[in-house]
């Protein structure tokens, strides 16, 4: 943590819980509030966020996606960082909120302003409040899946196996092909449902073929992909949010597992 961090206020952080996360998985959202409370945040969640606006946008509804990106704009302003549980919702806000209004140059400040203190919960964590050590234990072998959102567009790669190696009892076995998408894609799994099939098989052989017996990622909607499919394959493999993990908020059943 920051020196000092101990005798000064933290920083006022607005979480992004993202729409997956409120529908689906609450408890990676409940875990991200304890990482950034372990590492000295004053945690927020602003009642009126909405979707991020990435769906609409990669299905090229332009109008549509700025409404949206308006009102989470408006939503996250007052904060010193944006915080999300999700490369991909990170990355929107991040890189493409300012594309999208840059033929508006009386918004375009606030934009950047928002884009700009936004980050991915892990490489909030890691790089920003520089934390070493989390709340999590996990007796076990884990492997990780890197999203193409918080790889290529974030630079996330370093950040959550830094912090992986802090909790006691892990240990982490590489993917082969790790950074390989899985072939979720947001719409793209939809639009293209034969090719995402290939594309995740093969990946949830890389899985099996680690010999871990939990599958960690960053983006849930990735992790609902291969989780469904590792399923389908009949496999033992579990699969959880790293978030999840770090804080060691475990109670709730892996992902697709009975009683989640």
């Amino acid at each position: 943590m920051p020196q000092n961090s101990e005798r000064q206020p933290g920083p006022r952080v607005g979480l992004f819980v993202t729409c997956l996360v409120d529908l689906i998985r609450p408890s990676v959202g409940f875990a991200a509030v304890r990482l950034l409370e372990a590492a000295g945040c004053r945690v927020e969640v602003p009642e009126a966020q909405t979707c991020c606006g990435q769906p609409t946008y990669n299905s090229g509804d332009r109008a549509d996606t700025k409404a949206i990106a308006r009102q989470v704009v408006a939503a996250f302003e007052p904060y010193d960082y944006v915080v999300a549980p999700s490369g991909s919702c990170a990355a929107m806000i991040r890189d493409h909120y300012p594309a999208l209004f840059a033929d508006e140059p009386d918004v375009l400040p606030r934009v950047r302003a928002v884009a700009g203190k936004t980050w991915e919960l892990v490489s909030f964590l890691a790089d920003v409040m520089e934390l070493e050590t989390v709340p999590g234990r996990f007796a076990g072998t884990i492997t990780y899946h890197d999203s193409c959102s918080g790889l290529r567009e974030l630079g996330i790669k370093a950040q959550p196996r830094r912090l992986l190696g802090s909790v006691e009892g892990l240990e982490l076995k590489e993917l082969r092909d790790a950074e390989v998408c899985c072939g979720f894609g947001g719409t793209f799994c939809v639009k293209y449902p034969e090719i995402s099939d290939k594309i995740v098989s093969e990946k949830c052989a890389a899985i099996e073929e680690s010999g871990a017996g939990l599958l960690l990622a960053g983006d849930l909607g990735c992790l609902l992909n291969m989780a469904g499919k590792l399923k389908r394959r009949g496999s033992a493999v579990e699969a959880r949010h790293v978030a999840e993990v770090l804080a060691g908020e475990l109670d709730q059943p892996a992902i697709g597992e009975p009683g989640e």
